[in-house]
């Protein structure tokens, strides 16, 4: 850049500095190409702002194959000047699958460890979310696309289970079910910060993480509208179309 425009390197450092333009630094996105985006969109924002009567609205997804990791060296704790450590090589001990159900309501989370995330286990995490629910209330879950939240089996499930209700985000936006806010803490406030001999270990520990969350829970806020959502991904491929 400096070269190209005739300035030196400390003036471009500076001018990006007071633009706080960063770049180094490259974001990544991906349109989604669902064919009826807009109206997933819409249909899962109104469960988010404008729920209807009696609905009990749950984000639900599954985090698969959490390993857990033993590492070959106790680390060191956090001090005056000094940030925890821990070693950069570790052992592989088995994974495990957590289910959630987060209650955009509340913040309290449903969840269990199951070894797979096949329709079989989806089927025994429904059955839960149907008896850890008031009665009086539809359950409306938000699922992604996963072909298991589709199958025969589970199909079946729900038409003999009409209270629970399924909302599919539209595909490739996981950012519009509010769980994966939920899997990031977990993930970097326990998961990662933990050493676990083996899948016992890492499943009583994400247990006692949802256990201290349930007791303390808050909610996650959803803000933007659907509408605001549709111009700003029409900008994107506006945007796009015109690199083209």
């Amino acid at each position: 850049m400096a070269k190209a425009v005739g300035l030196s390197h400390s003036s471009v450092q500076r001018i990006w500095h007071a633009h706080k333009l960063k770049a180094h630094l490259i974001d990544t996105f991906k349109v989604s190409r669902d064919r009826n985006f807009a109206a997933k969109v819409e249909d899962v924002v109104g469960l988010y702002l404008n729920p209807p009567d009696r609905a009990l609205v749950l984000c639900v997804d599954e985090k698969s194959k959490i390993q857990a990791i033993d590492h070959t060296q106790p680390g060191l704790p956090m001090k005056k000047g000094r940030a925890s450590t821990m070693t950069h090589d570790y052992k592989r001990n088995g994974t495990t699958t957590l289910f959630a159900a987060l209650s955009m309501l509340d913040g309290k989370v449903i969840g269990t460890c199951m070894p797979r995330h096949r329709h079989r286990e989806l089927l025994r995490f429904l059955r839960l979310i149907n008896q850890q629910t008031p009665p009086g209330l539809d359950p409306h879950l938000v699922v992604d696309n996963y072909a298991t939240h589709k199958t025969p089996a589970v199909k079946r499930w729900l038409k003999a289970h009409p209270r629970l209700h399924l909302h599919f985000t539209p595909n490739l936006a996981s950012w519009l079910n509010m769980v994966e806010r939920f899997f990031a803490e977990i993930t970097r406030n326990r998961i990662r910060r933990g050493t676990f001999e083996n899948v016992a270990e890492l499943k009583s520990a994400i247990m006692e993480y949802l256990e201290n969350h349930h007791a303390d829970a808050k909610p996650f806020i959803w803000t933007k509208s659907a509408g605001e959502i549709l111009e700003k991904v029409a900008r994107a491929e506006q945007a796009l179309e015109t690199q083209h």
